[in-house]
């Protein structure tokens, strides 16, 4: 075979393009000269801590909030509108979300409302979606549970069905770990693999403040504290020097690995 015969794999898409996008409220620059990318078929984690602009980041994404300066690009185009349908978000859960008087199966339907309406009448087809997202998730058996009694773990996988519901091809997570026990952590990050590589090369961004979660699970990690300071993959590239612009000097960062307690108990029965 000749050199010019040689097969390769084709580049992958690039879903979310940021280009020196800039971010300011009251007089204080929130995001300053924000470059990254998100390609498809890969888990981008991005590490900062609180006030360091992550959440803020999300909604540039989403077009929740227009940069003052910069461009950014979902999926090839503006985001907002039409790009929006293509994305599945998860919030953060609040305690508010917990006591809310809705089923498992009703809150994965909400995950309906923005391509359909909220006024729209569901039909069979929509609920059978709902139970089949609830299915892939291991979370069937609960469909007619109240959501507010489930475990922190089994209201997270809920919260993901109904992230999936619409078929999207980016999942965007803000704290997806917050209020789940460390076994139920390690459950939900296998869960979040599983996904990416079963659902046609979906894409998951996803911020957090624990860098040693999200350097453990993610393919790539961009740390941000109002500037992206590192945006790679998660090796020994990320130094002392990075973790400290990020999260200052009093870091301690706790990798999970093979002899890891929670790690080892995650297949046992702790709903």
């Amino acid at each position: 075979m000749t050199a010019c015969q040689i097969m390769t794999s084709p580049e992958p898409d690039i879903l979310v393009d940021i280009s020196d996008v800039w971010v300011r409220f009251d007089g204080k620059w929130v995001l300053k000269s924000i470059y990254l990318k998100c390609y498809e078929g890969e888990i981008l984690g991005i590490v900062g801590p609180n006030g360091g602009g992550k959440s803020t980041l999300l909604k540039v994404i989403l077009g929740l909030i227009a940069p003052i300066k910069g461009t950014i690009l979902l999926f090839g185009q503006k985001p907002g509108g039409q790009a929006r349908l293509n994305v599945g978000y998860l919030p953060q859960i609040s305690h508010a979300d917990r006591s809310f008087p809705v089923t498992a199966l009703d809150v994965v339907i909400m995950g309906l409302y923005q391509q359909m309406g909220l006024f729209t009448r569901f039909r069979p087809r929509h609920r059978q979606a709902a139970l089949e997202k609830l299915e892939q998730v291991g979370m069937a058996d609960h469909a007619d549970k109240p959501f507010g009694v489930l475990s922190g773990g089994q209201q997270q996988r809920v919260q993901i069905a109904r992230a999936l519901v619409s078929d999207p091809r980016l999942l965007v997570l803000d704290e997806p770990s917050t209020g789940v026990d460390s076994v139920g952590q390690e459950d939900f990050y296998e869960l979040l693999a599983g996904l990416r590589d079963s659902l046609q090369r979906i894409s998951v961004i996803m911020v957090s403040h624990d860098i040693g979660v999200v350097t453990s699970h993610a393919d790539r990690v961009a740390c941000l504290n109002r500037e992206i300071h590192y945006h790679g993959e998660t090796d020994s590239d990320m130094d002392s020097d990075i973790h400290q612009k990020v999260f200052g000097r009093n870091l301690k960062v706790m990798v999970h690995d093979a002899r890891c307690v929670s790690c080892n108990m995650r297949h046992v029965d702790h709903d």
